[in-house]
């Protein structure tokens, strides 16, 4: 009976694709290209975000002694460039997620390589990512994190 149920056993593995993605060498170098690809764009976000904010302060203290016409003027205009610090905002947002999404696909191609040797070798059934508790014991997260850092 012992035997029947050692022959059934499977062995299961777990990993934490977080970990992954946030302490692999190739994540790290990932995040530098990123940095250093949206530095630009980012700074000129920034840059925008401080003239409207200094348009507002402005707008706010003239508003009271501005006639009608030129009130309305000026508030259009304010709007106009808020419209324009969101639309540029919302790019940049989206932009940085799609390249990040990029690289992180990459990164998972390499570690589900690597993964699938891992199994293979270890004689794993089954190689979980997800899971509200894992034991210790069943972790494989340090091995492919050192093993994609040593395939970089």
């Amino acid at each position: 009976m012992a035997s029947v149920q050692a022959q059934t056993a499977s062995r299961i593995a777990w990993l934490s694709p977080e970990r992954i993605y946030n302490e692999s060498k190739l994540a790290k170098l990932a995040g530098e290209k990123l940095a250093e690809e949206f530095k630009s764009r980012e700074k000129a976000v920034q840059e925008m975000a401080a003239r409207l904010k200094v348009s507002s302060e402005k707008l706010e203290k003239e508003l009271p002694s501005l006639g009608e016409a030129e009130r309305a003027k000026r508030q259009r205009e304010y709007f106009e460039l808020d419209k324009e610090f969101q639309r540029r905002q919302r790019e940049f947002r989206e932009d940085l997620n799609q390249r990040t999404n990029e690289e992180r696909a990459t990164i998972s191609e390499k570690a589900t390589k690597i993964i699938k040797q891992l199994a293979q070798v270890e004689g794993f059934d089954i190689v979980l990512q997800d899971a509200v508790w894992a034991s210790p014991r069943i972790d494989i997260t340090d091995k492919v994190l050192a093993a994609l850092d040593k395939d970089k």
